[in-house]
């Protein structure tokens, strides 16, 4: 494996507004996992951005309109022994809707910001949804009209 070689990862800090409140969507993708935020392996020839609106549709069976770049996180994982670059990008999204519900994930849970945060297992996904909290709220500024 040459040194260009890693895992490309997209993350979704999926939001949806409900009787003046946002609320967050947070995962399990097995029974015994923890919380997590969804997020999607790229593809080979696939945008991270394609990758994870096919996740959220397929596993999700939701539409979800992308709306900023969130932030980018570089880590490594072990496989066969060997440590193998990982680079996460994660996206704020906001839900339109669901066409049933969401089967893909052994668990799913829409919560206030907060909440969700103390739900999360990773320091990175608390981070990160913290950080789409900040970047909605500018998002809005921008273009209030969306709301």
């Amino acid at each position: 494996m040459n040194k260009e070689q890693f895992i490309l990862i997209s993350g979704a800090c999926v939001f949806k507004e409900s009787r003046g409140k946002t609320y967050w969507l947070i995962v399990k993708n097995t029974q015994d996992g923890g919380w997590e935020i969804p997020k999607a392996t790229v593809r080979k020839g696939e945008s991270s951005v394609r990758a994870i609106l096919r996740v959220l549709g397929e596993l999700g069976g939701m539409s979800v309109r992308v709306l900023e770049e969130v932030g980018r996180v570089n880590t490594t994982t072990l496989v066969n022994n060997k440590s193998i670059p990982q680079k996460y990008i994660y996206y704020l999204l906001i839900y339109k809707y669901s066409a049933s519900e969401i089967i893909g994930f052994s668990d799913d849970m829409w919560l206030e910001n907060s909440k969700a945060i103390k739900k999360l297992v990773l320091k990175r996904e608390k981070d990160m949804l913290k950080q789409a909290k900040l970047v909605m709220r500018t998002w809005y500024k921008i273009h209030p009209k969306s709301r």
